[in-house]
């Protein structure tokens, strides 16, 4: 594949996306050691880079002493795995944002584990630098989610489990309040989607946690997707 007609735009996410990161703390764990040197090149001029390591017991030492705010890790690692990384991150007094890149959409179980642990974003490595790393980062600094909807297919087909039906059917409200959900809209920004309060929000959010059997936003969101209610969201 030729990236020459495309090397604007990846610099251009590159740049946002450490815009966006701002001051944030920053531990990156990474299987790969190339991979490893050009996440800490392309993060230099936004966010500290408090810790850069390649197994998933280092990743976690790194977490707990520097109390970082943003873990970016591979599923694949030297030692471990990144979805067992980030159901680690997310069971500390302090959780990070959590980014895992999936190498290999056919790693299942780590995309499972981190879904699980409620990872607020996982894009492919086949898409870095064309905007799906950025769209995750602007759903991870509004507390919403981002699944590249690349890894649906496989991730739904080994997957299939829970309810096969909601508990209770969704309203066309709620239906749409769950779409702005899935692609990780928060609750103030539904509301002035949608002209409502973000208490009536917060109430139909309950009602949807309760019917769908979720708890959390992004286990509703994949429920919603896997039993057709909604749709992937395309990236931003």
């Amino acid at each position: 594949m030729d990236y020459t007609p495309s090397l604007a735009a990846v610099r251009d996410n590159v740049a946002a996306g450490n815009v966006l990161l701002g001051h944030s703390r920053v531990v990156v764990c990474s299987g790969s050691r190339l991979a490893l040197t050009l996440f800490i090149a392309a993060l230099q001029t936004g966010p500290e880079i408090v810790g850069a390591v390649t197994t998933q017991e280092e990743g976690l030492q790194k977490l707990a002493e520097t109390q970082a705010d943003v873990l970016i890790c591979t599923d694949r690692l030297e030692q471990g795995n990144g979805g067992s990384l980030v159901a680690q991150a997310k069971a500390l007094a302090q959780p990070p944002a959590t980014l895992m890149v999936v190498t290999q959409p056919r790693r299942l179980m780590a995309i499972h584990q981190a879904l699980q642990a409620n990872c607020d974003g996982l894009c492919l490595e086949s898409n870095l630098g064309f905007g799906s790393v950025l769209a995750a980062i602007r759903s991870m600094q509004t507390g919403g989610l981002y699944l590249d909807r690349n890894l649906g297919k496989s991730y739904f087909e080994a997957f299939a489990d829970g309810p096969g039906h909601p508990l209770a059917q969704l309203t066309p409200r709620e239906v749409d309040i769950l779409q702005l959900m899935a692609a990780g809209t928060e609750n103030q920004g539904i509301g002035r989607r949608l002209h409502l309060s973000v208490e009536t929000v917060k109430d139909h959010v309950r009602h949807i946690f309760h019917k769908l059997n979720a708890k959390s936003r992004i286990q509703a969101a994949v429920q919603g997707i896997r039993l057709g209610l909604v749709e992937w969201p395309d990236p931003r």
